[in-house]
């Protein structure tokens, strides 16, 4: 339930915001080159076609989660916080801000991750619409490294494809 939440919420409000968007759809080679960086856990940044990551957007959103998190902990432990010495207090004020840039960044990765995702799909079902993205996926990517290796031209690529899929 919670995560079906925090799904639609980052699906409908977050990525919107976060995100720049073109209409036109992944080319074959853009769809194969980003399944292959997305199954093998490489950075995506920059490397999604069509979408542009506001920076300023990002963070004013990762500001606000933020804060929706950390104000009622802060709010429900204020007498504790106030009682505490002020050298113990710049301690904690270190940590939290390293804490903040780290999720930060682990928060644009996921971003990321879950646009890739998302965009691959939408494109799998244009070029591929006979084959299921959750089973052929891997196969695809598998496939595409050895059309690379084998230098196949890009007229040829698909064909190829479709011939070791079948």
């Amino acid at each position: 339930m919670l995560q079906e939440t925090i799904d639609r919420i980052t699906d409908n409000i977050i990525m919107p915001f976060v995100f720049r968007k073109t209409d036109q759809p992944l080319l074959l080679r853009e769809l194969l080159e980003l399944n292959k960086n997305y199954d093998d856990g490489m950075k995506l940044e920059g490397r999604i076609p069509g979408f542009k990551l506001r920076i300023g957007r990002t963070i004013l959103s990762f500001l606000i989660l933020w804060n929706i998190v950390l104000l009622p902990v802060s709010l429900v432990f204020h007498r504790e916080l106030a009682k505490i010495d002020c050298h113990l207090l710049i301690l904690l004020a270190i940590i939290f801000t390293g804490m903040f840039f780290g999720t930060y960044m682990m928060f644009k990765e996921w971003l990321i991750d879950r646009m890739a995702h998302k965009r691959i799909v939408e494109a799998w079902q244009n070029h591929f619409p006979h084959f299921a993205y959750d089973k052929h996926h891997k196969e695809v990517a598998q496939i595409y490294r050895e059309a690379l290796e084998k230098e196949i031209p890009s007229k040829e690529l698909f064909l190829y494809i479709m011939n070791k899929l079948v």
